[in-house]
């Protein structure tokens, strides 16, 4: 629910400076209090969702420096074991159950690499698996989609094509989402047709006054906006220009009832006196403190979005919010696993370099990684 960042909002005055001031020496009624408390929580939440942008940008960058390195190694590093152990087993000096284990450890490496992109893996796979890659990834598709099948209770065929992975996420998500909305457009059906019947208290009744006359109010700010901005109206072509992209802001801001930023328009456009809203009556005030409130909802659904957008993109565990802190703290415990990672890869590597230390190492498949610490310089792995 902010504020449109454009090269003219660039100029809004935060929206604590709407405030509504003490009359001479009289107390702020309660009514400008509550109206005053909703205008700082517009303010603090507005610069919540600024550092979360910040914080999401500048972790993006610290997160690439430190794991794309030693993700580039890793991968490396495994490509060079799969293409040793193809040539061990074509030297036929293991034995039959040591053939089999490092069948297995060569698949599961290329298969890996070729959902990574690399084509001369998903080759490699296939000369030495009992099922090509294709064959897999349907075999898989089609056990997804006996399950989506089982849960849903309807089928997911189409035209008796078989469906791939992709296919049968994408179409059972969307058999999945349009029953739940059903069930939801049931569920509020049902809410409304009971609310219906109801006989609406005397506070009902109030609330639903309070906010039409906050809707009421909000549609005659914006009416005021776009008389006083329509540009064809003005013959000047740089007032012309300026009075465009005002009533764009304006436009989006009505769409989300977005009561601060217009405002702040009113204000810029110079249509209102700064004091205006400190001459309201207590009845008018509660209104627009209604149309705060909403706001101030919209902006904290908004924090919780962009938090779990970033949890989601950074891959913070189940539960875990985002902040500078979790951020980091979860960066390097993947850093440790990644180096964990490229350390056993390198002794698997050294010991795959002649066949006795290969046939040790397929003897030895179960044994722990060693630990490796995360404290060292990402340029390390340059």
């Amino acid at each position: 629910m902010s504020a449109p960042r454009s090269s003219a909002s660039n100029a809004l005055a935060p929206a604590t400076a709407l405030q509504a001031l003490a009359p001479g020496e009289r107390p702020l009624s309660a009514a400008a209090r509550a109206f005053n408390l909703q205008l700082t929580r517009v303010d603090k939440l507005k610069a919540q969702l600024d550092e979360l942008d910040a914080l999401g940008q500048s972790h993006r960058v610290e997160r690439h420096r430190w794991l794309a390195p030693l993700r580039q190694r890793q991968q490396a590093q495994r490509r060079a074991l799969a293409l040793a152990l193809e040539g061990h087993l074509q030297s036929q000096a293991l034995s039959r159950a040591q053939q089999a284990t490092a069948t297995d450890a060569l698949c599961a490496l290329a298969q890996s690499l070729a959902d990574e992109g690399h084509a001369d893996m998903a080759a490699l796979h296939d000369r030495h698996s009992r099922q090509t890659l294709a064959q897999k990834r349907q075999a898989e598709a089609d056990a997804m989609r006996a399950r989506l099948e089982a849960v849903l209770g309807e089928s997911l065929a189409t035209d008796g094509d078989p469906l791939s992975a992709q296919d049968v996420v994408r179409e059972g998500l969307a058999r999945w989402r349009a029953a739940r909305e059903e069930a939801q457009a049931r569920r509020q059906a049902k809410a409304e047709a009971r609310k219906a019947r109801q006989k609406p208290g005397a506070r009902q009744v109030e609330a639903q006054a309070q906010a039409a006359d906050a809707d009421t109010q909000l549609r005659t700010l914006f009416r005021q906006l776009a008389s006083a901005l329509h540009p064809d109206r003005e013959p000047d072509e740089t007032e012309r220009l300026r009075k465009t992209a005002l009533m764009s802001e304006a436009n989006t801001a009505y769409a989300r009832k977005d009561l601060v930023t217009l405002m702040q328009i009113q204000l810029r456009a110079e249509l209102a006196d700064p004091a205006a809203v400190s001459r309201l009556a207590d009845d008018r005030l509660a209104a627009l403190t209604l149309l705060l409130k909403q706001q101030v909802a919209g902006l904290e659904r908004e924090r919780a979005a962009r938090q779990g957008q970033l949890a989601a993109e950074f891959e913070l565990p189940h539960g875990q919010v985002a902040n500078a802190n979790t951020l980091r703290q979860h960066l390097l415990t993947q850093v440790a696993a990644l180096e964990s990672t490229v350390a056993q890869l390198d002794q698997d590597l050294a010991q795959a370099e002649d066949t006795a230390g290969l046939k040790r190492w397929l003897n030895r498949q179960r044994e722990a990684p060693r630990p490796v610490r995360a404290d060292r310089d990402p340029d390390d792995y340059a």
